[in-house]
């Protein structure tokens, strides 16, 4: 008995010093290798940071690129969805007002080729990113709010997607601040 709790006690020793030090200074290093030393990668204008990439941010302005709604208003420190499924009726309103919104901003583009992520939250409801047709359905509105040629916002779209992590790891993504920020500086 005295061998088995001095060996638990040893053990448990170990497992400490690997899980509550070792480890958590592991992944700290591999955190400082990634974009933004660990601390998130930040879109800055002018010299002022104006968002970070990972978290989506609220455009509602014509002359922008829209990103997915969010359940929690984008607010980080309260991350979550909303909860409802989709048969519940105050959910069915919520998407039916936002399809009704996306239409008057995009006159001539038609209710089934609005993606899905365009009216409904996600998960997090922080995503920072659209799938590419996503970002495509809008350009006409943004190009003639800004009276710039669609062709020349759509080359903007295509150049700022974002391929799947090494090559097969994820869907093909735009990041709505990063295109934003460009299509600021589009001339």
């Amino acid at each position: 008995m005295k061998t088995y709790i001095l060996t638990s006690l040893k053990l448990t020793a170990v497992l400490i010093i690997i899980c509550s030090m070792l480890y958590p200074l592991l992944i700290a290093g591999i955190a400082k290798t990634a974009p933004g030393g660990g601390k998130g990668e930040t879109i800055e204008v002018n010299g002022k940071v104006v968002g970070y990439a990972n978290i989506g941010q609220k455009f509602t302005a014509d002359k922008y690129f829209w990103s997915r709604p969010s359940a929690v208003n984008y607010n980080a420190a309260g991350s979550g969805g909303s909860n409802k499924g989709p048969s519940n009726p105050d959910y069915l309103k919520d998407v039916q007002a936002k399809i009704d919104t996306f239409m008057v901003h995009n006159p001539g583009v038609n209710k089934a080729d609005i993606p899905a992520e365009l009216v409904t939250a996600s998960g997090s409801g922080l995503d920072p990113d659209l799938s590419p047709e996503g970002a495509l359905v809008q350009v006409k509105r943004v190009a003639k709010t800004r009276n710039i040629s669609e062709e020349k916002v759509k080359q903007l779209v295509e150049s700022k997607i974002e391929k799947p992590l090494l090559g097969m790891f994820g869907p093909p993504k735009v990041n709505v601040l990063k295109l934003n920020v460009a299509l600021d500086n589009l001339k």
